[in-house]
């Protein structure tokens, strides 16, 4: 063989030339063809899968970055009081009725004038849009959807208030934080009244400062927290544990009852004070003119060590007499958490993490299906307990046995 034929045999093949060539364009990294190419298919349930509140948790839980999850999920300090609100209803054993016709159950009522089919309403919380891009506005829409849910909007809502009023149909309060420098408040109040919120809730607790989950997993996230939130309530900066040693929220620390009375005669509209835990405090509710009250905790981001809403609930319905209804927020997960607090007074309930679950799950989706997971729970304690309608429910519907009580 001569030379010309051995080099033709030791050349390259058209197929071998194209897949050299094809091996050469897929190393580029134009082509991005080098990435790692692990993916987690774990499977995540369907909505209709999910059965309880707490369902939704899992789910949020998987899908939201780990700093986002426990902004939602955190108490304050050592979280007791974020325990203890779930603790309370231990403490509260449902009395069945044996014979009694529930073959029909109604759970429809009114609260200052707006009427629902359900004893429930979604808590204002700040910031729906670290958990779906559409924040608020999916919020509304799957409440809507969810037999006319009501809302109250957040004073800290990523959307405005226009574009949420507008996505849904179900009402709509307004949540109002109060400004030191008395003017400052107004323009807020009258936005809130022309655009068509049907009432202002007034959160009055002085929201902890300092958290201590998020010093835990600071550096977990990639983002460091240092100094949790500034004497202002803002994100802190670098040296705010020496400008405010103790964490103390001062843009609230001047809140005073002549704030409220000094107020009331610019708000046309229902007006309720949110943060109420003290018979003390709801009659002066009612002497200052106030047209409800909601007993709050801030779902356990208030205060270290302090009582659970439940537990307080019987006292401050009887401080109230009557003459205002008393809402109720703080712990609430089941529909047989609801009927809870009505036998024990209780007008509605208020939901705040439970929501943020379903919008960070499914969105507006899965805010509709939460809710009606705890309406349809709340209808079948109703029937368990031999209540056809809210007008049925009292006391007797209850046992209570409170550490406290003993």
């Amino acid at each position: 063989m001569g030379p010309i034929e051995k080099q033709w045999r030791n050349s390259l093949s058209r197929r071998q030339a194209v897949r050299r060539l094809a091996g050469f364009l897929a190393a580029s990294p134009l082509l991005k063809s080098q990435q790692d190419p692990f993916r987690d298919h774990s499977r995540v349930p369907g909505i209709d899968e999910l059965l309880t509140s707490f369902d939704f948790e899992a789910v949020a839980y998987a899908k939201l970055p780990g700093q986002t999850y426990h902004y939602t999920a955190h108490g304050t300090e050592s979280e007791y009081t974020l325990r203890r609100n779930r603790e309370a209803f231990e403490w509260v054993k449902l009395v069945p009725r044996a014979v009694a016709d529930v073959s029909s159950v109604d759970a429809s009522t009114e609260v200052l004038g707006v009427k629902m089919k359900f004893p429930l309403m979604i808590a204002p919380s700040s910031g729906h849009g670290a958990l779906h891009p559409e924040g608020e506005v999916a919020t509304h829409r799957g409440s809507s959807a969810a037999s006319g849910t009501p809302m109250i909007l957040s004073y800290g809502a990523s959307v405005r208030a226009e574009e949420v009023l507008k996505a849904g149909s179900g009402p709509m309060w307004s949540q109002l934080y109060g400004r030191e420098k008395f003017e400052e408040n107004l323009p807020l109040v009258e936005s809130a009244q022309a655009a068509g919120f049907q009432a202002i809730v007034l959160t009055v607790d002085q929201t902890a400062a300092y958290y201590e989950r998020v010093q835990h997993t600071q550096h977990l996230s990639g983002r460091s927290n240092r100094g949790g939130r500034s004497s202002r309530g803002r994100r802190g900066a670098e040296g705010d544990e020496t400008s405010n040693p103790y964490h103390i929220r001062y843009d609230r620390l001047w809140y005073n009852w002549p704030f409220i009375e000094r107020i009331r005669p610019y708000i046309k509209v229902p007006f309720l004070a949110k943060g109420i835990l003290t018979p003390e405090d709801a009659r002066m509710c009612v002497e200052s003119g106030l047209d409800g009250i909601i007993v709050s905790n801030h779902g356990g981001r208030s205060m270290d060590y302090g009582t659970s809403t439940l537990e307080v609930l019987p006292e401050i319905v009887a401080a109230a007499a009557g003459r205002i209804p008393v809402l109720i927020d703080s712990g609430f997960r089941r529909g047989s958490d609801v009927l809870k607090a009505l036998a024990l007074g209780a007008k509605a309930v208020c939901l705040g993490r439970v929501p943020r679950w379903g919008l960070a799950s499914f969105g507006d989706a899965g805010v509709q299906r939460v809710l009606e997971i705890m309406q349809a729970e709340l209808v079948l304690a109703l029937a368990h307990t031999g209540r056809p309608n809210l007008a049925s429910i009292d006391r007797t519907l209850v046992r209570t046995n409170f550490p406290w009580a003993k």
